[in-house]
């Protein structure tokens, strides 16, 4: 029916903004066996090169210019194939993707929370002669009188950095001059955004480094982390960006900075601590650590910003990352929000952070010190001892503690003449012993050695989080019941099996839904 539908069109761009909703309708989704692009994307072409009618070669014109590069190869062929059967297409047909850039702007906010990237773009006047073919566009460009530039029409892309520099959002606008002339009077009527031309070389670099950002960022998360529509308008931006020219590298956030070494880190903590700003503060080494982590949380997580402050980031930072990937001690738990503010105070004047934004950050601050008790859950509290934790967090990774504690269950107590507590898993030769302790009972295999070898790889592993998808599977068979020991051998069966290829080993965990009736035995 859609495909039916693109004859009904009148436009190529109205044609490919309804291929795109279609491609987009599987878009970041994920199939237990196989690759959704590849069974979905190249199945529809199949289909429409077997069926063979008017409908069906203006979709694959669309999809040889909007698909994957499989997807466009297949669709090209196939469509060239229809053509030469003289099946009927619209007259539009050999105008799609026949664009050529027209300007390229960025807003952004002061806070350098996120740029929101326009490209503009027009028809040419030539039409295409080879569908998909960006060469053959040239070759009629240079070849022949173009028309007119036709259908304007914008592209918007929302950069969100932070999220990692993610595109989150996309969509496509005709009223172009509405658009751009809206643009600059909100930022010339507000000084917490900026409005500015940006080359199209550099317009490309970025929406290339955040659509990859995005890519990487579902590959373990669902799609709710970008827009409800940013799926529709995903093909249709990837071939876009195709359309501006390379070659420039993309440019940095805004507040941006050279890497920083761990002594210029440590450089800046100790400034923010001799500051005014930090002057209140009661207890100076808690707040010497939670210095260190709001600086490294900017380093690592945040484009080498740690002096940008915005309540977004703020509150990321207090109620999100904090809670899963940091071990505080209860000192450093009284006074990170406390921290947190003084941190703004001396930060946001080192950026030129408008007064306003001051406020509202240290706004948003003060309304999250009350969540972040509740948001912040000291593994303590379960009844786990600190000392213990520290043991198997001695990176300070919270969110490793429950893998870790799985690979190493026997901490505590004495075994024989060995004090468990006295080992440390993270030291290799520590952890042989308590593997050969939680094994003892296979002792008499006659290839325990290479057994209780294949138990401290997959335990390595598990420790160092490499790859997720062995640890999300362990939980997966764990919630059904199974046995730990037996989920072990699975895990090493696959490991065994895969070899030194991380993709198919990542994909072969993601694969496991359950452990057969007979478990397979250890290798």
């Amino acid at each position: 029916m859609a495909a039916r539908e693109l004859l009904a069109v009148r436009s190529p761009l109205d044609a490919e903004l309804m291929v795109s909703d279609m491609l987009g309708a599987w878009w970041g989704r994920r199939l237990r066996r196989g690759d959704v692009e590849e069974f979905l994307g190249e199945g529809l072409v199949d289909y429409a090169a077997k069926a063979g009618t008017p409908a069906a070669l203006t979709l694959l014109i669309a999809v040889a210019y909007l698909g994957t590069a499989r997807q466009a190869a297949k669709a090209e062929g196939a469509a060239l194939a229809l053509m030469e059967s003289d099946v009927a297409r619209p007259r539009w047909a050999e105008r799609v993707g026949a664009v050529k850039p027209q300007g390229c702007y960025v807003s952004r906010d002061a806070y350098g929370d996120q740029d929101t990237v326009v490209c503009t773009f027009a028809y040419r006047g030539v039409p295409r002669t080879v569908p998909g073919a960006a060469g053959a566009v040239q070759e009629a460009g240079s070849g022949a009188a173009q028309g007119p530039a036709e259908d304007p029409h914008a592209l918007v892309v929302i950069v969100d950095y932070n999220m990692r520099g993610m595109a989150r959002d996309a969509w496509v606008s005709s009223q172009v001059d509405t658009l751009l002339e809206k643009a600059g009077i909100e930022a010339a009527g507000n000084p917490m955004l900026r409005f500015e031309e940006l080359e199209p070389q550099q317009a490309r670099a970025l929406l290339e480094f955040a659509m990859k950002a995005t890519a990487e960022g579902l590959g373990r998360k669902s799609t709710t982390i970008v827009s409800d529509g940013y799926s529709a308008y995903h093909a249709f931006a990837r071939a876009r960006i195709k359309a501006l020219p390379p070659g420039r590298k993309r440019p940095a956030p805004l507040f941006s900075e050279a890497p920083y070494s761990r002594d210029r880190r440590a450089m800046l903590a100790a400034e923010f601590l001799a500051s005014d700003a930090a002057e209140h503060l009661s207890d100076p080494s808690a707040a010497s650590r939670c210095a260190d982590h709001i600086i490294d949380y900017g380093c690592d997580q945040d484009f080498n910003r740690p002096l940008r402050v915005s309540p977004t980031k703020c509150e990321t930072f207090l109620l999100d990352w904090l809670p899963r990937k940091v071990l505080l001690d209860p000192a450093e738990q009284d006074a990170m929000p406390h921290v947190l503010l003084s941190w703004v105070r001396f930060a946001a004047p080192r950026t030129g952070l408008p007064e306003e934004g001051l406020r509202a950050t240290l706004d948003a601050v003060y309304e999250a010190m009350g969540r972040f008790t509740e948001a912040y859950r000291d593994p303590t509290t379960f009844g786990l001892d600190r000392s213990l934790v520290r043991r198997l967090l001695p990176d300070g990774d919270l969110s490793a503690l429950a893998r870790r504690a799985f690979a190493f269950p026997f901490l505590e107590g004495m075994r024989g003449d060995v004090d468990l507590s006295a080992l440390h898993p993270a030291e290799d030769a520590d952890r042989r012993i308590l593997l050969e302790i939680d094994h003892a009972a296979e002792r008499d295999r006659p290839d325990f050695a290479e057994h209780l070898a294949w138990h401290e790889e997959i335990a390595t592993r598990l420790w160092n989080g490499d790859p997720e998808q062995m640890w999300e599977a362990a939980q997966r068979l764990l919630d059904l019941g199974h046995d730990r020991h037996d989920v072990l051998h699975v895990l090493m069966e696959i490991a065994e099996r895969i070899g030194d290829h991380p993709d198919e080993l990542a994909a072969a965990l993601d694969d496991i839904a359950d452990i057969p009736d007979e478990p397979p035995p250890g290798p």
